[in-house]
């Protein structure tokens, strides 16, 4: 048995719509800023004469930090709620930037890579504990409008490369401490909500929460196969953040400015998966939207790479919506798995996923240097057939037994 604070009164429990946009707001802001160093890849490669490892490993010092880091502060905030780290993290972001401006060697980028992940990973598991606190009881809904704020800001980078970064040069990244700038604003009122959240809440009287009836092992196996899942997504999707321009380039003879308009709409329909996989996985269950996910992204991942550019692009978009719309669906159902670990599982799902992802980025690179993009696009296409993992996942019955009809 959990304690946890009482449900609020019924005119507090509706969904706090505004918190939970302004966090979406916030998500927006940080990811278009995480997204600047891969925005400038091709600029930076061609500048710095990197090699596409190199770029991987720019890729795996962004993503591993927060791979790292953010289980370990989202299981502090669950032990003591720290409501100003949100505004924090947009500071430690803004260095970041600041840094990756002025940088002027692969060293220098690395460590530019390092503290925009830093404060990535602190932002998150905070980020997404409001989002659950604001949501009524609509958590997939509140993840979801969650989600799709930091992945539009994501859809946003290819554009501002094409039409800021890739024309002004790499200084033009000052520019955007403005938006770090707005974001701080944005996430010190978000904290000033979440101190009046936790007085209110404390001075409820505790309940008592019913963890779901699984063993140590059933768990253990769930969340090996969450990981697996997590793998084949985002290795995939990160994959096509790092490389999809350069495929384009390489197969199609673009030019990076055009290569950034097909990234864009990829990274767009990602955001609209995102969107739509959490209201879909609240009404029909996070199970089926993972199993939709997973493997319907299939047979257009394999398709991808023998196409031309038009339905190239096409396949891309479809894997991008379909893909990315289970990501709302794995982080409730992760959290409820471990009930009150809010953080501490956010913290874990998102440090994994981009922990993975830029493993998977670096070896992408390495294999490319060696073998050719377009090689590297038809071996990954295959990442998705680890979907069929889901059928180990334990049932709606397992987590919830009190909503089984006797």
């Amino acid at each position: 048995m959990t304690t946890i604070a009482a449900a609020p009164a019924p005119d507090a429990q509706r969904t706090a719509l505004t918190i939970i946009l302004a966090v979406s707001g916030a998500h927006f802001l940080n990811d278009l800023l995480q997204f600047l160093l891969p925005a400038l890849y091709p600029l930076l490669k061609q500048t710095y004469g990197l090699s596409y490892l190199q770029i991987g490993l720019l890729t795996l010092g962004q993503q591993i930090t927060a791979c790292l880091l953010q289980p370990i502060f989202g299981l502090s905030g669950d032990r003591k709620p720290k409501p100003y780290w949100l505004a924090l993290s947009m500071t430690i972001v803004a260095a970041g930037v600041a840094l990756l401006a002025a940088a002027n060697s692969f060293w220098l980028l690395f460590m530019a890579a390092v503290v925009v992940g830093t404060g990535s990973a602190l932002f998150h598991p905070e980020a997404s504990r409001v989002a659950r606190m604001a949501s009524g009881g609509r958590f997939g809904l509140a993840q979801s409008l969650f989600q799709v704020g930091g992945n539009a800001g994501t859809a946003l980078g290819p554009l501002a490369a094409a039409l800021i970064l890739l024309p002004l040069g790499q200084t033009s990244v000052f520019w955007f401490l403005i938006v770090a700038a707005l974001g701080l604003v944005l996430m010190t009122h978000v904290g000033r909500w979440f101190v009046d959240h936790q007085r209110m809440s404390a001075s409820r009287p505790a309940v008592q929460l019913n963890k779901p009836a699984l063993s140590r092992q059933r768990l253990i196996i769930a969340f090996a196969v969450l990981g697996a899942l997590l793998l084949s997504k985002f290795i995939y999707i990160e994959g096509l953040k790092s490389y999809y321009a350069f495929f384009l380039i390489e197969k199609f003879a673009l030019s990076a400015q055009e290569a950034q308009y097909y990234l864009f709409a990829f990274l767009g329909a990602v955001a609209a998966g995102t969107f739509i996989g959490g209201p879909v996985g609240d009404r029909y269950g996070r199970l089926a939207v993972i199993w939709v996910s997973i493997l319907g992204a299939l047979p257009f991942t394999l398709a991808l790479p023998y196409l031309d550019l038009f339905w190239t692009c096409v396949m891309s978009i479809m894997v991008g919506l379909i893909l990315s719309s289970a990501f709302s669906a794995m982080v409730v159902y992760a959290q409820e798995l471990v009930p009150g670990k809010v953080g501490m599982v956010a913290g874990f799902v998102f440090g994994f996923a981009f922990g993975i992802g830029a493993l998977g980025a670096a070896a992408m690179g390495a294999l490319a240097d060696w073998i050719g993009m377009i090689a590297v696009f038809q071996i990954c296409a295959f990442l998705p057939i680890l979907g069929i993992l889901t059928i180990f996942l334990p049932k709606t019955a397992e987590l919830h037994p009190e909503r089984t009809p006797a």
